[in-house]
């Protein structure tokens, strides 16, 4: 989220302290993740919300709810192109085929730049970062296709619900 403000120029969304909300299913943008970056699956704090221009507010990933220290883990398999701190946050991310790529923050990273990564393979730890998520520690997981953000919850595999016939009832 934060890296997100400092490359369009934008504030960082306010994130509200309100119980988490579960993850609503999205439509699939690629192939390069499969999996929660969190074990056991978090619940998601605050969700995507995509700016209507590049420069305006939004938020560009999702807050997952979890704890200091927790394991970060690659949502697909890829090579590690950054780790470090961006304005005092620890950032972590990763390029998957075809041209994703995940971040994860605020997160001490565990690997070098360069290294390869298998989905699920910790990459990282969370850090404690006041002002992020308050009153808890969360997991900030961001999605970007170029310069487009993506809502990561897309990378799950979640479709639209679909209604299908129930062959219980008769028609008039």
């Amino acid at each position: 989220m934060l890296l997100a403000a400092l490359v369009t120029g934008a504030s960082p969304a306010v994130v509200s302290a309100a119980a988490p909300i579960a993850p609503p299913p999205r439509v699939v943008v690629g192939t390069a993740g499969g999996q929660w970056p969190l074990d056991p699956a978090p619940a998601v704090v605050h969700a995507f919300h995509a700016p209507p221009t590049p420069w305006s507010a939004g938020h560009r990933g999702v807050d997952l709810a979890t704890s200091v220290g927790a394991a970060v883990l690659a949502a697909g398999g890829g090579q590690v192109t950054f780790v470090g701190s961006v304005a005092g946050r620890g950032v972590v991310v990763v390029t998957h085929p075809g041209g994703l790529r995940t971040s994860y923050e605020p997160v001490m990273g565990t690997l070098a730049v360069g290294a390869a990564v298998r989905p699920g393979q910790p990459i990282g730890l969370v850090q404690a970062t006041p002002g992020h998520c308050p009153l808890r520690a969360c997991l900030h997981w961001g999605l970007r296709r170029g310069e487009d953000y993506l809502d990561p919850l897309s990378l799950l595999g979640r479709g639209p619900p679909v209604l299908k016939p129930w062959g219980g009832l008769s028609q008039p």
